[in-house]
């Protein structure tokens, strides 16, 4: 089943459940901090490196607001789409090659659809190729002090070695959130469209519907 990123980390937050004997975690690692502070209000087998899937977008959105708020990028800039881009699998928003969109548009392909084929899009935009930007997701990582964490791509697509832990993508979704409050305009975005309205954007997560 197709999930966003931010479904994901609403699915990741409500795993905590109220017991009488105190709380009740259906999954193996679990870390709930609130926002501002960065207070940590629960915690298990935080520190366990495991396979991140669509969360390790967070960091690859993290990376592209960071260049938008420098000046480096920009909303309105044109994307060329690469080939490499279009094969993606997985989740996707159904990029072609040579086809020209903007940042902005890939922003939502991410948030909304988790579009593989726009984060390498933009990935590419914002470092020329994504082993650069990969290179700038583990470099950001270790200044954000996140040690359980080693990225191979921007997507989330399996590959070996590819890990992070709950207490990281707490990290780097906190700096995101708190940071760059602009990207809440793509991931409250319940439905939307694409290409002059030729393509429908529906996100999964039903607590931004509700």
């Amino acid at each position: 089943m197709k999930r966003t990123v931010f479904s994901l980390l609403a699915a990741f937050a409500l795993c905590v459940s109220a017991a009488a004997a105190g709380p009740a975690v259906s999954c193996p690692s679990a870390l709930l901090m609130e926002k501002q502070t960065g207070t940590v209000l629960f915690a298990q087998d935080e520190h366990t490196p495991r396979e991140p899937a669509s969360v390790t977008k967070i960091m690859t959105l993290l990376l592209v607001m960071e260049a938008i708020d420098s000046g480096t990028l920009s909303y309105d800039d044109a994307v060329t789409v690469s080939a490499y881009a279009a094969s993606m699998g997985g989740s996707q928003i159904f990029l072609s090659e040579g086809e020209s969109i903007t940042v902005e548009d890939l922003l939502k392909g991410v948030c909304v659809s988790s579009g593989n084929d726009a984060a390498v899009a933009l990935a590419e935009k914002t470092a020329g190729v994504t082993e650069l930007f990969v290179e700038r997701m583990n470099n950001r990582a270790r200044e954000l002090g996140m040690q359980d964490t080693h990225f191979v791509n921007c997507t989330g697509l399996p590959a070996e070695g590819h890990v992070t832990s709950a207490w990281d993508i707490a990290v780097m979704s906190r700096e995101l959130i708190v940071n760059h409050p602009d990207i809440r305009r793509f991931t409250t975005i319940w439905m939307d469209t694409l290409r002059d309205g030729q393509f429908q954007l529906s996100n999964t997560n039903k607590l931004i519907r509700f």
